[in-house]
């Protein structure tokens, strides 16, 4: 579409010296535009920042380490976490979340604290008798149980959690494809037309070769869930990036 073009051609134009003189102390500069697919693909990325609501937990550093704390330390369930976090007034409103999505913040492993140690979630036993209930699940490559210490306390700068975002309009709707870094919490979001492996494998092959050899530096480990859409990326990215896999529900 000619506007679709038209905001390429903005996006990606930048300025160049092409000659420049001195004359009578004074520099006299003759510049020229000119279209940019480096710098084009670069604005595209940083205005994806931008876009869309972000996570409420990007925002709650401080509410998640003290939940941390409490859950870890003294035994505390998410439930006595909120319920605490209320009545003391320890926290704004905004930033204490409900027990249903501090639970779902511990499955996707954006707390230090895992399920395991949550002694009432551990105790429950699985439901056996739902005929969908499935006793084997799909693995794609090494378990996210293999990550080192270092991976799971947050001091290091490196590793990833990649998972996509989903439209609510329609089945062919846009997909984002989030990479969030575990220490900083930054967060890279790439937009692919479908939740398939083909077009996450196309958005991380372009976005490692934009990178070059910083890649291995930047992505030291990726964690994913077991969706059929990071089928690829093991294979793609190894020998440079080592990736892990938790279960189908992410638990990253």
């Amino acid at each position: 579409m000619p506007q679709t073009i038209n905001n390429a051609v903005n996006r990606g134009t930048v300025r160049t010296i092409k000659q420049r003189q001195i004359h009578n102390d004074k520099v006299y500069e003759y510049d020229q535009y000119s279209y940019s697919a480096e710098a084009d693909y670069q604005t595209y990325l940083r205005n994806r920042q931008n876009c869309g609501r972000r996570p409420k937990w990007l925002a709650c550093d401080s509410f998640i380490n003290w939940a941390d704390k409490k859950m870890l330390k003294k035994g505390w369930a998410p439930d006595m976490v909120v319920g605490r976090a209320m009545k003391e007034s320890n926290f704004t409103s905004d930033l204490i979340p409900c027990t249903s999505t501090l639970y779902n913040w511990i499955d996707r492993g954006i707390m230090k604290t895992k399920n395991i140690d949550l002694l009432e979630k551990v105790s429950r036993k699985p439901r056996n008798d739902s005929p969908t209930h499935r006793e084997n699940r799909r693995v794609l490559g090494p378990s996210i149980k293999e990550r080192s210490e270092k991976v799971e306390n947050r001091d290091h700068f490196g590793h990833w959690e990649i998972d996509t975002l989903l439209g609510a309009r329609a089945k062919n709707d846009p997909v984002l494809l989030t990479l969030v870094e575990r220490k900083t919490r930054f967060e890279l979001m790439l937009k692919i037309d479908q939740q398939s492996q083909k077009y996450v494998d196309q958005a991380m092959k372009q976005l490692y070769n934009q990178l070059g050899d910083q890649a291995e530096t930047i992505f030291k480990t990726i964690t994913s869930d077991n969706g059929s859409e990071f089928a690829g990326i093991c294979e793609m990215i190894k020998g440079i990036t080592d990736v892990f896999f938790g279960a189908s529900l992410c638990t990253l």
